[in-house]
């Protein structure tokens, strides 16, 4: 019987520990934020009111923070149709110097404390990246440990807030955004993500590098080329085309995807769609002489032709297709080098890495100055260009 009355006793005390935790709060009461937004600092309409009236503190514009939060809280309501319009999701800004400070003003409007432990996407507008450098804006998101370091972080060539807002009224901006990274099998336009604790690493090491670029029209966000961030500086010093941004991925080997367009003899559109592409860069160092050679080999299929006069099946008709893409990757990838070596002076390409990785004493002799460096070094190119079938067709009887 005493066996038996622990037993129960002992249940009775794993009933109470199950029934939840003592120091848990409900999802209603907490401002779940899975945005944010920071732009030139200038005061949201509502802080305007606000300050009209009196209510302002001590602080100077620098920054204009928007975060969106989900879900909406849930209130009453007579009318079914206007439930079912309703956004999920809310837009908060405010300005300041502090993105902290901001945050903490958030708390005297909201009726909820504002919870960023699901913070999915952080966008950045090049406007105020040209003023404040990306370290300065991010310290706090870095430092916060409800903010996981695996949030996204874009950058946007209008205003950051604009893209955390949607046409779609069953759409979260943020989850969209985040959610077209899944597209990356499908075209290398899209970048591999950039995360807080990457560009963290980036930043201390003063490396450049590219975010993936936004933009907005008619409450709908695209990803369009990205956006270099100067390593030297932290600060937006350019942008890279859509086509520029293809090539790039091409080139440091990260996608296996896209599609080469150019005109054959007849001036009609040829296209060819990516399956795989192989990069090899090789560092050639001798003395003071820094140059590199890149060898790029892609494999894929010819999937348009507007000729009716080709003959998309003889070996012949392969290889000469295969000559003008070729050369137009050949002109594709002359516009990138151009522009990075040229334009920018900013290696975001991964050359410094390769040659960190293989002439490590070279690397530690020319990594202070290395954009520098890279902006007047030799790059040569090897091409190959294989269509390994011509998709699906049918051939009509001669």
């Amino acid at each position: 019987m005493p066996d038996r009355r622990k037993l129960l006793i002992l249940c009775a005390v794993f009933m109470l520990l199950l029934s939840g935790c003592w120091s848990s709060r409900e999802i209603e009461d907490l401002a779940l934020y899975a945005g944010l937004a920071l732009d030139s600092g200038q005061p949201a309409p509502v802080e305007k009111g606000f300050e009209a009236k009196g209510a302002h503190y001590a602080k100077r514009n620098k920054i204009m923070a928007t975060i969106q939060v989900v879900p909406t809280k849930s209130v009453g309501t007579k009318d079914k149709k206007e439930h079912e319009t309703q956004m999920p999701y809310t837009n908060v800004s405010g300005s300041g110097d502090s993105l902290l400070e901001i945050f903490r003003q958030f708390s005297i409007r909201l009726d909820r404390p504002v919870i960023g432990h699901h913070l999915k996407v952080i966008i950045i507008s090049a406007d105020l990246l040209r003023k404040q450098n990306i370290r300065q804006l991010l310290d706090f998101t870095l430092r916060d440990n409800d903010i996981r370091p695996s949030t996204m972080v874009y950058v946007s060539e209008g205003p950051a807030k604009d893209t955390l807002v949607s046409s779609q009224a069953n759409e979260v901006p943020a989850f969209h955004i985040r959610g077209m990274l899944r597209n990356q099998s499908r075209t290398s336009k899209v970048l591999p993500q950039v995360t807080l604790s990457r560009l963290d690493g980036w930043t201390h090491a003063k490396k450049s590098f590219v975010l993936q670029n936004l933009v907005t029209a008619n409450g709908e966000t695209e990803l369009s080329g990205g956006g270099i961030i100067k390593g030297s500086t932290g600060h937006w010093i350019g942008a890279l085309s859509q086509e520029d941004t293809q090539c790039l991925v091409w080139l440091r080997g990260d996608g296996k995807a896209g599609v080469i367009k150019t005109e054959d003899e007849n001036k009609e559109p040829l296209t060819y769609e990516i399956k795989s592409v192989k990069s090899k860069i090789v560092p050639v160092i001798k003395g003071d002489h820094i140059a590199f050679r890149v060898e790029l080999a892609t494999e894929g299929r010819l999937m348009e032709t507007w000729s009716e006069e080709a003959t998309p099946s003889t070996e012949e008709f392969a290889e000469e297709m295969s000559g003008l893409l070729e050369k137009r990757l050949e002109q594709m990838m002359k516009t990138l080098m151009r522009r990075l070596q040229t334009e920018y002076k900013a290696d975001v390409a991964g050359f410094g890495d390769k040659l960190a990785v293989e002439q490590p004493a070279a690397w530690k002799r020319l990594k202070e100055n290395w954009d520098g460096v890279f902006s007047t070094a030799e790059i040569t190119f090897q091409y190959k260009v294989k269509i390994t079938d011509f998709g699906s067709f049918t051939e009509e009887d001669s």
